[in-house]
């Protein structure tokens, strides 16, 4: 009786029969364009394509960025924020006594975590091309699930130091050993009728704010 493993090494044997003779492949070529972004349109590009997978996009320098910050939260009607470990202190410094920072803990549980209104991180580049923000879980992103279970992200880029045009100029940037989490978007999904839902598998409202140094 015929098995699997004899019809795969027939079929193999075919294959190296025919190709005994082919001539080697020749190099792939690795001149190809990595962006088609010029340089001076790509912090535009990133606004206009965040935007249209309905992220909130604002502008600020540091010395307007506390109060925007809080004023976000204030309009939101956060209670409480959760704070990476090294988030930059001065970020929340404008926030009223009305609201609480929750600073990241790993014993904490989804429970806990769904329990807060707000999330504010850094970022760790952010792709114009694909309107993608990439976090690392780096010290002011914190661990991943911090950023997948409250319903509301405040995502700080600084520009145009952590913007890139596009992903094959963002991949020598990004350390593969990391958990990487690439976010287009607030999380949405839909199902075979197309009907959109959002909020699903992280939060329903990204706020980004692109932050001139």
């Amino acid at each position: 009786m015929s098995t699997g493993s004899d019809s795969r090494e027939r079929i193999l044997a075919r294959i190296r029969g025919a190709v005994a003779d082919a001539p080697d492949a020749p190099e792939a070529r690795r001149d190809y364009l990595t962006t088609h972004t010029p340089d001076d349109r790509v912090i535009e590009l990133l606004a206009e394509n965040l935007a249209d997978y309905r992220a909130v996009v604002h502008r600020s320098d540091a010395e307007e960025l506390p109060s925007l910050i809080a004023g976000l939260l204030a309009g939101r009607g956060a209670r409480a924020v959760l704070v990476p470990p090294l988030l930059p202190p001065s970020w929340l410094s404008a926030i009223g006594t009305g609201i609480t920072q929750v600073h990241d803990d790993p014993e904490a549980t989804a429970q806990e975590l769904d329990a807060v209104d707000s999330v504010v991180t850094g970022c760790a580049l952010a792709i114009a091309e694909t309107g993608t923000l990439v976090l690392d879980a780096g010290p002011d992103q914190g661990r991943r699930r911090i950023t997948l279970v409250p319903d509301h992200h405040i995502c700080v880029v600084r520009v145009p130091d952590q913007v890139v045009g596009s992903v094959p100029q963002a991949m020598p940037r990004l350390d593969p050993t990391r958990p990487l989490t690439w976010i287009s978007g607030p999380s949405a999904t839909s199902d075979i009728e197309l009907d959109r839902v959002e909020g699903v598998h992280g939060p329903r409202t990204l706020e980004v704010i692109l932050l001139t140094d």
